[in-house]
């Protein structure tokens, strides 16, 4: 942790009081932070809980939520990034107040829309249900009595009395299985999904929940509580925009890529203009073969076609000269002729490898840059395939590129989840004829990289398989979100403090 000087001896008198703060390592997030931290601290705990919420979507396209992969994976990343990842520790104050202040500052920055909304509601519940089932039933009673739900549950004689009623009407449980466990009397309004699922008894009104499937309840209200508080913290966006140290740390987060941004590559002046079109076909992602083929087609590219794909093509190793090349040969094939070209376009190319203007050595474009900012319009090329296409025009441009039908099924599968990133793995996967890429995709010039290492003998594909025999994506730990980059504050005053958050999580 990093504290500015004059908070240090303060938080170390302070933290044993604040420990009555988080009696549970789980919580419904319900009170806001009240202290003042470092600008360097909340923007590092921000980043840690969108590594590990990233690792959370990942982990649940691949496995079976609560499998044994599953959890063990989800585990071993609570704990490389400290967040509270076993409730039977008590001594893990630190790790609780990062749990509780990081998800506040993602609450602030993932409200600013409705896809960002739904996308961190999704992971927050997949992380909630991971840690909630992984309590004992001892400290399970003891969290319900603290979120104040705490059911009643029924007597002995109750139960005898409707064992055959409970037998009948809650899956996989027989007459002996029934006196074993606890069952708790719920509203029927409370239990609406069980009673859907006909996974309950129901009488007089109320549902008999045994204590197994009480976490589907415990969702619920978690599910309801945190749609709110999102939708009421949006409703704070115009005093939170006003906030010249917060706004662009939230505008990074909610657009977050935090691996290496592929500025400076080692095979610079490596690769021949005459390789890029092999290249395209075999090494480029969806996005830049689709540029790259509307470039050769049109012989031309809007604005942000330019920037999108004249900056991946900087990373994977063009020079200057060579693509001013690039670009003049292709532009004088249509309307525009070598002198419009010289005035013109050079000198966006120079721009952006920082040869003119303010020299700022731009960087190419991430998935999350891509994905988020500056959507396509008509006659546009740049953007995502997988988040800006027609599906339906997807499938045709997939099925041009000789992609089998069951792979595009998983593909449309993975967009129709909006799961973007994942699909162009997917497409990755396809393409190379590999069961597992065995990293995390997050950036074009990284497919572009792992391609290429594929491709020349320089990485072994990894292969792992789940019990139907159907191949699954191996997630380690993000490995281009942990290879290189450690995030650093915006604001160059680290010992700013941010005081007085709790006010954009309340009503005015």
């Amino acid at each position: 942790m990093e504290f500015s000087s004059r908070a240090r001896q303060r938080h170390a008198r302070l933290a044993g009081d604040r420990r009555e703060q988080y009696p549970h390592s789980l919580q419904f997030y319900l009170e806001p932070p009240t202290e003042s931290i470092s600008l360097v601290e909340f923007e590092s705990f921000a980043v840690d809980r969108l590594r590990l919420l990233k690792v959370i979507e990942n982990l649940g396209v691949s496995h079976v939520r609560g499998s044994d992969v599953y959890k063990t994976k989800l585990e071993a990343e609570l704990r490389k990034l400290k967040f509270p990842y076993r409730a039977l520790v008590e001594d893990d104050y630190e790790a609780r107040r990062k749990d509780h202040i990081s998800h506040f500052i993602l609450r602030l920055a993932y409200c600013q829309s409705e896809d960002l909304r739904r996308w961190f509601l999704q992971q927050e519940m997949d992380l909630f249900r991971y840690r909630f089932n992984e309590l004992t039933e001892n400290l399970m009673q003891k969290f319900l009595e603290h979120v104040n739900l705490s059911f009643e549950a029924i007597g002995e004689d109750l139960k005898n009395e409707l064992a055959n009623e409970l037998s009948v009407s809650t899956p996989g449980f027989n007459m002996s299985k029934v006196k074993e466990q606890m069952f708790y009397k719920v509203g029927l309004a409370d239990a609406v999904d069980l009673f859907r699922a006909r996974k309950v008894f129901i009488k007089d009104g109320f549902a008999y929940v045994p204590f197994k499937e009480i976490d589907v309840i415990v969702l619920n209200h978690y599910r309801t509580k945190l749609s709110k508080a999102l939708a009421l913290t949006a409703r704070s966006l115009p005093s939170i925009q006003s906030d010249e140290r917060l706004q662009p740390l939230l505008n990074h987060l909610s657009h977050s890529y935090v691996g290496p941004d592929y500025s400076v590559q080692n095979n610079t002046g490596k690769i021949s203009l005459e390789q890029i079109d092999a290249l395209s076909v075999k090494s480029f992602p969806l996005c830049m073969r689709q540029l790259h083929r509307a470039l050769r087609d049109n012989h031309h590219l809007r604005h942000g076609g330019r920037m999108q794909y004249g900056l991946f093509l900087k990373g994977i190793g063009l020079t200057l000269e060579q693509a001013l090349e690039f670009w003049k040969k292709e532009f004088i094939r249509g309307k525009v002729d070598a002198d419009k070209f010289d005035k013109g376009y050079a000198y966006s190319i120079r721009h952006s490898y920082g040869k003119e203007g303010r020299r700022t050595d731009y960087t190419p474009y991430s998935c999350m840059k891509i994905i988020m900012s500056n959507p396509p319009s008509q006659g546009d090329y740049h953007g995502c395939p997988f988040r800006h296409s027609d599906p339906e025009l997807l499938k045709q441009k997939l099925q041009s590129y000789k992609i089998s039908p069951s792979g595009i099924a998983q593909v449309l599968e993975l967009v129709k989840g909006m799961h973007f990133q994942l699909a162009c793995q997917k497409y990755f996967e396809l393409t190379h004829d590999v069961d597992d890429i065995g990293f995390s995709l997050n950036h074009p010039n990284q497919y572009f990289i792992e391609s290429q290492k594929l491709l020349s003998g320089g990485r072994e594909p990894k292969k792992e398989f789940s019990n139907s025999g159907n191949f699954q994506q191996k997630n380690n730990s993000q490995e281009s979100i942990n290879s290189s980059s450690t995030p650093t504050s915006s604001n160059a005053k680290a010992d700013t403090e941010l005081e007085g958050l709790e006010a954009y999580f309340t009503e005015d």
